[in-house]
């Protein structure tokens, strides 16, 4: 998606966007007529933190598989709590494809393993193409497949690259499963206050602070000029803005029709791309979600949607709800899947500015975007 104006992203002056968004109700309501608007107001990209993602606090050693440091003698009082919310929904396509999980306490997974000295959580959403099979193997099988790694908890990056290998593999082995079927990944992996995005395709994580969203994944399109060149040099083609004319992603687990024999490099990728945060308490909430979603709605715009429901409920499983009517109502055309992590038990606070003489014209969130927006640039 290209740069844009999107008529929904003007904020009013309680820090809100303009265009009202209609009460919760019991069912998704049915798409209507609506514009389909760009990607608007650019989101703050979060540079990369170095945290160690695993270990006690008093680690003082580098791990040179996982590529994270110890923060040393960090003494911090927040600890995340995690809770989530998802709506999943057909949409107007014929079939439904999309998969998701949702784990808010990682140490009851990890049973009968030995306690870690970590709470977590782990969260995934997978957008199939070419039928269910490789979305709902990649659903039941990754996160097995990166607590099972003999280098985690210690090598936490590179147990979840090897998961996503291993996913791709599996796909191409079992006889089972359609080899031609495949699927995007994007996996939000929390470790205390360190969380690790893998991203293969072009679903897309996007962290809510103080109102701000903040980009943490990349959609990876055939178009996009880094994937476009790599795609070349590896002997592919674009058309149309598809891979061999075939696939509308430049990175999916699966579809072994359009790759070479394992092992070797082709333009379709299944190699994640990572993104890691040390989580403050400024940062709220995370929505993960399929492209259904972001095709027609702004980052900042879900973001918006989010905080201001929450506000009004304190409920993760309403905004995703929210965020898939509000999709339906901009004509999606895809299936839509959205997970809401929240950061906290309380919802998110309102945001004071100091009385002035002079009347403001801006909300104090209107003021925070344009601050992201200011020092991105």
């Amino acid at each position: 998606m290209g740069p844009g104006t999107d008529q929904c992203t003007s904020l009013d002056n309680n820090g809100y966007l303009k265009e009202c968004v209609p009460p919760l109700e019991d069912n998704i309501d049915q798409p209507n007529a609506a514009a389909k608007p760009p990607r608007s107001l650019q989101p703050v990209r979060h540079c990369i933190s170095q945290a160690m993602l695993a270990g006690t606090s008093d680690s003082k050693s580098t791990n040179e598989c996982s590529g994270l440091k110890s923060p040393q003698n960090e003494k911090c009082a927040y600890t995340p709590i995690f809770r989530s919310g998802s709506c999943s929904e057909m949409g107007p396509k014929p079939y439904m494809e999309d998969e998701y999980i949702c784990v808010d306490d990682l140490q009851q997974h990890l049973d009968p393993q030995p306690d870690y000295p970590f709470h977590g959580a782990f969260y995934g959403v997978f957008d199939g193409h070419g039928g269910i099979d490789a979305a709902s193997f990649t659903k039941r099988n990754i996160l097995e497949f990166i607590l099972e790694d003999s280098i985690f908890p210690k090598g936490v990056k590179k147990a979840v690259k090897n998961a996503f290998a291993k996913v791709d593999h599996a796909l191409a082995d079992t006889r089972s499963l359609d080899n031609s079927s495949g699927t995007t990944a994007l996996t939000a992996l929390i470790l205390g206050r360190n969380m690790l995005i893998a991203n293969a395709g072009d679903s897309r994580a996007v962290l809510g602070k103080r109102g701000r969203a903040i980009e943490l994944s990349t959609d990876h399109k055939p178009s996009c000029t880094s994937e476009k060149m790599r795609i070349e040099k590896l002997g592919g083609v674009i058309y149309d803005g598809y891979l061999n004319g075939q696939l509308s992603v430049a990175r999916a687990l699966g579809d072994w029709h359009m790759k070479g024999p394992k092992g070797s490099d082709g333009p379709l990728s299944a190699e994640p791309e990572l993104e890691e945060v040390t989580l403050t308490e400024e940062d709220e909430f995370l929505i993960i979600a399929c492209d259904g979603l972001w095709d027609v709605m702004s980052s900042q715009y879900a973001v918006t949607i989010v905080r201001k429901e929450l506000m009004l409920h304190n409920d993760p499983e309403k905004c995703s709800r929210q965020l898939v009517r509000e999709a339906l109502k901009r004509n999606s055309c895809d299936n839509l899947t959205v997970v809401v992590v929240c950061f906290s038990s309380d919802p998110p606070p309102k945001i004071e500015i100091p009385k002035m003489h002079r009347r403001r014209s801006i909300s104090a969130e209107g003021l925070d975007v344009l601050k992201g927006i200011l020092d991105n640039e």
